[in-house]
């Protein structure tokens, strides 16, 4: 059995404390030896004992074990503490550097812990001025935002309120578009309905992607706040900053970067992707210059209050295409992926253009955060537009997966021994063939995919074919598909289009309807809640496309679904009480694209 299965498992015993079932699993680690050549295993074994309360079988591992590093440390540490030892660990930590190892961010955090709970302080500041901390410790009581961990996260408060990108751009209808709050707690009398509108003070924006200015990879910096939704224009080039704090439920309009400051300062338009970085600034992935030329593309820096630093890579060291990115601190590197040249898909698609070359198909491996092209990995013909680019969330996993929208393909990406990177096709999604299309075959169109805080689900959604599906990747080459929903898509019953099976007879897919509304378009943007259990859906790609591909759709407007997770077994299921119809909005039906959480989300918080 591989050894993720067991690392997951771990992790799930660990964080429902099921120390039976944990027991059981170390006696099939034993069984097939894989405890003597997994320092990882070792470590989340004694996170998983010291949960469960189980502090003996921790330190007995422990004090057993060969080789130890920092997240062995930092287990330990946490063991003691969550058994209300924390003088142990304060009484321990000095014996860390006998083992040649010096604290990081995750082992400061749990002394930070103990010093707290301990009443410490003095003990702390004392350490903190012997190793060179002090401002690590200085906030001894105090943590600034997100979580701790992804396990930890996954234990946070259930969502209440979501934010929704709504596009008016495209749509011949001369309204700005906004952000619109949803309510999400089913106790709400106002559950599943839009309760707030921002509009944008200019029009034209086409709203897009979305991320915060701060989230959990300033976990360790007390004075840093998740207050500021960065919200990018994709086409106008204009970046937002929404004031979530002052009132969560109707946030403010605080600040708007121009694109002529961006264009003029670093050559960069048509941004996309926005990240908070553990510095405090804000990186946003530009996806050309001014002309709609791909040459032009690369990242923008942005400082806390959003003025405009600069490009972030080195000089020379500008992708080949821009889309989204991730970063990996652990590993000092960070991954981008390529869509294609503006001045292509704006126009909406063409096959052709893929053809003359106006398409990506590379993932770029940058340092980080030092900003160099070290490797651009070529994906070839099986990965055709490469979109959402996801790591695990364990920061210390070298791993991660993107999603090839032309090919229908996940594609895994992984670090080889050599610290080189490499790549291979890990799902693929077959294209169905069709009647009364525009080609022979259809593509999935894999436009979205997240990851579950616990490493164990990934999500996906083709936007063509019109299937949500769930895969368990416990082991991450062999992922499992476990669920799959059908909530529209091109040859749904009651289109024109029709699906050829293999022996050559037609059929079309069956969606239901939810509160009496026919699905409209197909799955776009996916978010799932901390605990995995909720899965909210929008349908709407980008208004050129979407006109394209989903007339009626931006005709009559978008929608909002909430699918229910099976986060045990696996399986989907459309929840029937939560419909947001963005077209019976009251300036007229809207488009509705990517979703927030105040508290933060899968794929928007990177831990360090």
């Amino acid at each position: 059995m591989h050894h993720s299965h067991f690392l997951h498992q771990l992790q799930r015993c660990a964080r429902f404390h099921f120390p039976l079932e944990g027991r059981k699993l170390h006696a099939g680690i034993i069984k097939i030896g894989l405890d003597n050549c997994s320092l990882k295993l070792c470590n989340n074994l004694i996170d998983m004992y010291g949960k469960c309360g189980l502090l003996d079988d921790a330190v007995q591992l422990f004090d057993e074990m060969p080789q130890r590093d920092l997240a062995s440390w930092a287990s330990v540490f946490t063991a003691h503490n969550e058994a209300n030892h924390p003088q142990n660990t304060l009484f321990l930590f000095p014996n860390m550097f006998l083992d040649g190892l010096w604290p990081d961010h995750f082992v400061f955090a749990s002394v930070v812990k103990a010093c707290a709970n301990s009443g410490a302080l003095k003990v702390g500041e004392k350490m903190a001025m012997e190793h060179g901390t002090a401002e690590a410790v200085s906030g001894c009581c105090k943590k600034g935002p997100g979580y701790a961990s992804p396990l930890e996260a996954m234990d946070g408060p259930k969502e209440s309120l979501i934010y929704v990108t709504c596009i008016y751009t495209g749509s011949g209808r001369g309204k700005p578009d906004y952000l619109a709050t949803i309510d999400v707690d089913p106790n709400s009398p106002s559950y599943s309905k839009v309760i707030h509108r921002l509009p944008m003070p200019y029009e034209g924006d086409e709203l897009h992607h979305s991320g915060w200015n701060s989230c959990s990879s300033c976990y360790g910096d007390p004075s840093a706040a998740r207050r500021y939704l960065v919200l990018p224009s994709l086409v106008s080039g204009r970046i937002y900053a929404i004031d979530t704090q002052k009132d969560p439920r109707a946030p403010s309009l605080y600040k708007v970067v121009q694109p002529d400051d961006v264009i003029q300062k670093t050559g960069l338009a048509f941004p996309h992707t926005a990240h908070c970085l553990a510095s405090g600034e804000i990186m946003v992935s530009c996806l050309g210059d001014k002309d709609g030329n791909a040459e032009g593309n690369g990242f923008l820096l942005l400082d806390s209050d959003f003025n405009v630093k600069g490009r972030w890579e080195k000089p020379g060291h500008s992708p080949l295409f821009g889309y989204d990115f991730w970063y990996q601190p652990r590993h000092n590197t960070m991954i981008s992926s390529s869509w294609g040249a503006p001045s292509a898909f704006t126009k909406g698609f063409n096959l052709q253009h893929v053809a003359d070359g106006l398409y990506g198909r590379h993932l770029h491996v940058y340092t980080w955060p030092g900003g160099e092209l070290k490797q651009t990995l070529d994906l070839g013909n099986t990965g055709l537009l490469p979109l959402e680019v996801r790591f695990l969330h364990n920061p210390s996993e070298a791993i991660g997966y993107v999603g090839c929208a032309l090919t229908s393909n996940m594609v895994r990406f992984f670090k080889n021994p050599d610290g080189s990177w490499g790549h291979e096709v890990a799902i693929s999604v077959k294209p169905v063939k069709v009647q009364k299309w525009i080609l022979p075959e259809m593509p999935g169109l894999i436009t979205d995919f997240l990851i579950s805080l616990d490493d164990r689900f990934l999500y996906l959604a083709n936007w063509l074919h019109g299937d949500i599906r769930q895969y368990n990747i416990e082991d991450p080459a062999n992922p499992k598909l476990t669920g799959q929903v059908f909530v529209g898509g091109v040859f749904q019953k009651g289109n024109t289009v029709l699906a050829e099976a293999e022996d050559g007879s037609t059929y079309q897919v069956d969606v239901p309807e939810v509160q009496g509304h026919r699905l409209r378009g197909g799955p776009q943007m996916i978010q799932l809640s901390l605990d995995g259990k909720r899965l909210y859906v929008t349908n709407s790609l980008f208004s050129t496309w979407d006109r394209q591909f989903y007339p009626e759709m931006v005709e009559k407007g978008g929608h909002m679904l909430l699918i229910d997770v099976d986060s045990e077994k696996g399986g989907l299921a459309i929840n029937p009480r939560f419909f947001v119809d963005f077209g019976a909005e009251p300036d007229g039906a809207s488009l509705a694209h990517e979703m927030r959480y105040p508290g933060g989300d899968c794929t928007s918080d990177i831990w360090i």
